[in-house]
């Protein structure tokens, strides 16, 4: 274990802040280097504050919890106060390696760059990040696409910038990007690619980031086997407790799990079974800054995920278990959730499985 990276594990245990605008509450850890960014940027201190209410009890406590309405006012206050041309981007720039400790230590000390990409993919969601990612490698020849599957303009012109930039320090300048592109139009395309070193794309089909197979093989200068292994299994539990963090909206989620496929999947029907009135449940959920209609596509959308990676079954027949009335609305459905088809879905989780052992004659499900 390297000197330098065994001296991270006290702060890696912690957790990190959400990129871009969270749709629930998060911890105050998670908010205060957007907080000191903003501030980097121009933005008063004070304003930013006491739009999202928070007081000094809040701000000297990382575990204090902060509102979805907060965090809401607190991003929409920092927009208003800095009329920046991509914003997301330029806050990337002040976020420093170790500012999410133990997502960018475990990323830090991976062996390679697509090692690295590979936990960002899997490991995002502890940040209660709004954007997800997925690899698409299909033929494992070409290049290499990080696709945001899920999230917002800020979230994901913030993620994928803060990837190059990142991943730019940890290869000691060797990390090139060979394309970055977005669906929505950027304030200033040209400045973006100044500022990163890459061609970027804007009103294109997809936000990704397309890396070529040299840059995916770069080592990591700070790679640490044992120290990653510590990492991973915090990163683990650490997932393992969001997934699982006792709000009300992940008691409506388990709630409709065993529904999605079939069953009742009414708003009275699973207020009933959480013996709470319609009105309540929604209101707990905007408290969490959540519609139910948005817990039931996350549910819906999971579901479709795990059916969709069981080859036995279609796409049509799993629009059918999710109550999709015909295959065209589950297939725009799902391009809402996924920004992909079902079928391209499947052909990229399909493209990233291990190959089945000799022994067995087909690789498991």
């Amino acid at each position: 274990m390297t000197p330098r990276a065994s001296s991270l594990t006290p702060r890696a245990s912690r957790g990190g802040p959400a990129p871009g605008v969270p749709a629930g509450g998060q911890t105050m850890g998670s908010i205060r280097p957007f907080l000191d960014a903003f501030v980097r940027l121009g933005a008063p201190r004070e304003a930013l504050i006491g739009a999202a209410g928070l007081g000094p009890a809040e701000l000297d406590d990382p575990d204090a919890v902060v509102t979805g309405a907060a965090c809401s006012a607190f991003f929409g206050e920092a927009v208003r106060r800095l009329p920046l041309p991509n914003l997301a981007q330029r806050v990337a720039e002040m976020i420093q390696m170790g500012d999410y400790p133990l997502l960018d230590y475990l990323i830090l000390t991976s062996p390679t760059v697509g090692d690295g990409f590979g936990h960002l993919v899997r490991y995002l969601r502890i940040l209660g990040s709004p954007a997800e990612l997925a690899i698409l490698d299909s033929d494992r020849k070409g290049p290499v696409r990080v696709v945001v599957t899920q999230g917002n303009p800020f979230a994901n012109e913030f993620t994928l910038a803060l990837a190059i930039l990142h991943f730019g320090r940890e290869t000691e300048g060797r990390f090139r990007a060979a394309g970055l592109s977005f669906r929505h139009r950027l304030a200033d395309r040209a400045d973006f690619e100044r500022r990163l070193g890459c061609r970027v794309r804007d009103a294109a089909a997809e936000d990704a980031l397309t890396l070529d197979r040299r840059t995916w093989a770069l080592p990591l200068r700070r790679r640490d086997a044992v120290l990653h292994g510590v990492l991973r299994a915090q990163a683990d539990e650490a997932l393992s407790r969001r997934e699982s963090d006792g709000t009300f909206s992940s008691e409506v989620r388990r709630a409709l799990a065993p529904r999605v496929t079939g069953g009742d999947v009414r708003l009275s029907s699973v207020a009933r079974a959480l013996a709470a009135s319609p009105r309540t449940l929604q209101r707990r959920l905007a408290e969490e800054g959540l519609s139910y209609q948005d817990v039931l596509d996350g549910a819906r959308r999971e579901s479709a995920e795990q059916y969709l990676a069981d080859s036995r079954l279609s796409v049509g027949e799993v629009g059918y278990l999710l109550g999709f009335s015909e295959p065209a609305a589950f297939h725009r459905a799902f391009r809402r959730w996924n920004g992909m088809t079902p079928l391209d879905f499947r052909r990229a989780r399909s493209s990233r499985r291990p190959p089945a052992p000799r022994t067995s004659r087909r690789p498991p499900s």
